[in-house]
């Protein structure tokens, strides 16, 4: 119950201990599609290229800089947590100029800070914003801050690796020109997958760029010939295949219970967790109105020792939650309710736990 891996239900274990084929098996190409549709789907997009990278969403992110950042663009970063600081490490060792506005940790991205950082500099053609900060649990309104990008002209790129499976992503409606997101979050999946998606807007920046993307494995220009295969399918590199079916069986999930449907139950869940915290007096960082169901950040009370507890969580009651990061390190905890783990039992015996502990 931390910020991520999920809990992984038996049934996506199941699917990835199948026997392994190989990456150009027929049998392989034709879960491969069906892998692309299922991801359009949790991303509610119909962009063309839609694909999983073989690696964390730590490498979906550097996927999106490096094939859509060349030396000398200016990107605009918005940082309220620890992953938009990771969004100008990225920009500057693709060789771009980072420009940044920032929120304080635990508030959302400021629509309007957004825009005058864009009115004042024209030459910015890039935003990156994170729309579901793991480190803080905040939601920041992705449609407004799109809006603003796009009627600057800019190419967006979203951070979605908590949201996708436990709010409303809408890539499409929203005009995101570039996502990544995680499998381990609230798809509930095997760590190591990064579903990613780019617009047709960011595939003509990308075939239009002056320099080689400067990472090989992860130009979209080498994966696509892999997995589009619009002229047949072209070896770049060895798929995760078990890992890959455990993906192909979690998006299936997904589309079983349907994205409302999920939604609503990170929802409850998190109405469930924070009446029971209420109980022990332990409130929320985050306002109600930008607040994440599925990451929860609580205040740590007043004489309670962080690592105490979440130690004893672990030894005595098989539950983890996470620590604070930067700044709020030993002054929150962040309880995650992602997937298969957002459900009634898991709430009630995280309230039990922490009453025994501190009460």
């Amino acid at each position: 119950m931390g910020p991520g891996p999920s809990d992984v239900p038996q049934r996506i274990l199941n699917a990835g201990s199948r026997p392994t084929i190989g990456h150009l098996d027929p049998k392989f190409i034709q879960l491969m599609d069906e892998i692309k549709l299922l991801i359009q789907f949790a991303f509610q997009t119909q962009n063309r290229l839609t694909m999983p990278i073989s690696a964390p969403g730590s490498a979906g992110m550097e996927a999106c800089f490096v094939n859509l950042v060349e030396p000398g663009d200016k990107v605009l970063v918005c940082i309220n947590g620890v992953f938009g600081m990771r969004m100008v490490e990225n920009v500057e060792r693709c060789g771009g100029i980072a420009i940044t506005v920032n929120d304080d940790w635990g508030k959302p991205v400021d629509p309007q800070k957004v825009e005058d950082a864009l009115k004042a500099d024209p030459e910015i053609g890039i935003l990156a914003f994170v729309h579901a900060e793991t480190s803080t649990g905040v939601r920041s309104d992705a449609a407004s801050i799109a809006a603003v990008g796009k009627a600057h002209d800019c190419l967006v790129i979203a951070d979605t690796v908590t949201a996708v499976g436990g709010i409303e992503v809408h890539l499409d409606k929203w005009r995101i020109d570039a996502s990544y997101s995680g499998t381990q979050k609230c798809l509930s999946c095997l760590p190591g997958i990064s579903p990613v998606s780019f617009s047709a807007e960011a595939e003509a920046k990308l075939s239009s760029r002056k320099q080689k993307v400067q990472s090989w494995f992860l130009d979209m220009n080498l994966i696509m010939a892999y997995w589009e295969g619009d002229a047949g399918r072209s070896y770049h590199h060895t798929a995760p295949i078990n890992a890959l079916y455990a993906l192909h069986e979690s998006l299936i999930m997904l589309q079983e219970e349907g994205l409302q449907a999920a939604c609503d139950r990170h929802w409850a869940m998190h109405e469930r967790l924070k009446n029971g915290l209420r109980k022990l007096g332990i409130g929320f960082l985050v306002d109600p109105d930008y607040r994440l169901p599925q990451l929860n950040v609580v205040f740590i009370p007043d004489g309670v020792d962080d690592a105490s507890v979440r130690n004893q969580l672990l030894q005595d009651y098989d539950i983890e939650i996470g620590a604070g990061l930067g700044g709020l390190a030993g002054k929150v905890w962040r309880i995650g309710l992602m997937g298969h783990s957002a459900t009634e039992e898991n709430v009630d015996t995280c309230i039990n736990a922490l009453t025994n502990i501190i009460s």
